[in-house]
């Protein structure tokens, strides 16, 4: 479920910034069955770089002023998408057909909506509506209470160097 945080944005809104986070989300799977095998370690790497590249570059190019500053990172993203795309073929022997096609399509979507995009922005300025974007709980609440991944499991006894008993 992605949090309120993001859906609220009006990033949110746009349809291929979601097909793009639909897509990483669907990497992270992915990523994980090619990186048991060892032939697809680095593809794997490649594969999950580049998925999560296209909705970042989604999402920093929207947050420019100009419509040129926005092309160009929609232009990132479609390269990374196109190179998501060769990631996704290769790995195909590992993937199951059905994944792979599912994948190639949901990227040919994205492929096809950042196509659209570009050029209506190269030679245009656009302006964000103007939201208020508040945090809840406060920012400062955010930075002093940081959860964190749990590495290790607890111990349940502690004892000092060279302590035996």
């Amino acid at each position: 479920m992605v949090p309120p945080t993001i859906t609220n944005d009006v990033l949110w809104q746009t349809e291929v910034y979601r097909l793009a986070c639909f897509l990483s989300e669907l990497a992270w799977h992915d990523v994980s069955k090619l990186y048991r095998d060892h032939r697809t370690l680095s593809l794997s790497d490649q594969l999950y770089r580049s998925t999560g590249s296209i909705s970042a570059n989604i999402s920093e190019g929207y947050s420019r002023a100009s419509g040129k500053d926005q092309a160009r990172f929609y232009e990132y993203a479609l390269g990374s998408a196109r190179e998501a795309r060769d990631w996704y073929f290769k790995g195909r022997h590992i993937l199951s057909t059905e994944v792979t096609t599912h994948r190639l399509n949901l990227l040919a979507q994205i492929i096809r909506s950042l196509l659209k995009m570009i050029p209506k922005y190269r030679g245009s300025y656009l302006k964000e509506e103007g939201i208020d974007y508040e945090i809840v709980p406060p920012l400062s609440h955010l930075l002093t209470e940081v959860p964190m991944p749990i590495l290790d499991a607890p111990r349940t006894t502690h004892h000092a160097p060279g302590d035996n008993s």
